[in-house]
């Protein structure tokens, strides 16, 4: 029975991981086009990625929306979560499935809506509006890890701290923050995780002077494809797993 259940999760895990073992090799590709497997190596369509301006300006505008989404996200996320496992009030439930709604509802739906809002408020095409959508898509996988943090956490200790004399802001910094920091930081990681990749709201959103790294990419598969759109989904494979596999180091030291 347990050979059978390994031979299933290797199976599973073959399936997952076989996009990844094809777009890894043709982005090393020595060929002008699309080859599997590739008829050589190379770092060329690297260089090139390196070399255009509109690839290096989607990606930094990417990495400054993300990091504004997740700066946004922890702030509110993490205040969500406090009130809401530590509170209270009636309709706590019902605030903790609003919260939590944006995980149910097809992007698609919340991408329209979000654009005929923005549209009259002229957010169209601007950072600050990707950020906000993005934040919305982001606060859910904040409020799940520090909720969870903040469930296993003894309050006990905040209780001997106040004992001791100290205050609440010096027991929440000392105490509570150094426990739940954990939660905190993998929540942060997923919201940058979730804005970066995000593609169908910055098809909405993006216009003409807000692209996006996805959205890029979306355009050159459209109208050219070569070699670049794998080297650049490498680098998008690279980034998120050496952020997922920090997160798990700081939730293993803790």
């Amino acid at each position: 029975m347990k050979l059978l259940l390994r031979l299933h999760l290797l199976i599973v895990l073959l399936f997952l991981m076989t996009p990844i073992l094809i777009v890894v090799p043709l982005s090393f590709s020595n060929a002008s086009y699309l080859r599997f497997p590739p008829p050589g190596w190379s770092l060329r369509w690297y260089h090139n990625y390196l070399d255009r301006p509109e690839w290096l300006d989607a990606t930094w505008l990417s990495i400054w929306v993300g990091v504004g989404t997740a700066a946004l996200s922890v702030l509110l996320g993490t205040l969500a979560a406090f009130g809401l496992t530590r509170g209270r009030f009636p309709g706590r439930t019902l605030v903790a499935l609003l919260a939590m709604s944006p995980l149910a509802v097809p992007i698609i739906v919340l991408a329209i809506g979000v654009y005929f809002t923005y549209s009259r408020l002229g957010l169209v095409g601007t950072p600050l509006g990707l950020i906000l959508a993005h934040t919305c898509l982001a606060v859910p996988f904040v409020l799940a890890t520090v909720s969870a943090s903040l469930t296993g956490f003894d309050r006990r200790l905040e209780m001997a701290s106040m004992g001791l004399g100290a205050g609440r802001w010096r027991t929440f910094r000392s105490v509570t923050l150094p426990n739940v920091w954990p939660g905190i930081f993998t929540g942060a990681v997923f919201a940058f995780i979730t804005s970066f990749d995000e593609l169908v709201l910055a098809l909405f959103l993006s216009g003409s002077d807000a692209v996006t790294l996805p959205r890029r990419m979306w355009d050159e598969i459209r109208f050219e494809i070569d070699p670049t759109i794998a080297a650049v989904s490498t680098v998008l494979i690279a980034l998120t797993s050496l952020l997922l596999l920090g997160a798990e180091w700081l939730k293993g030291r803790r």
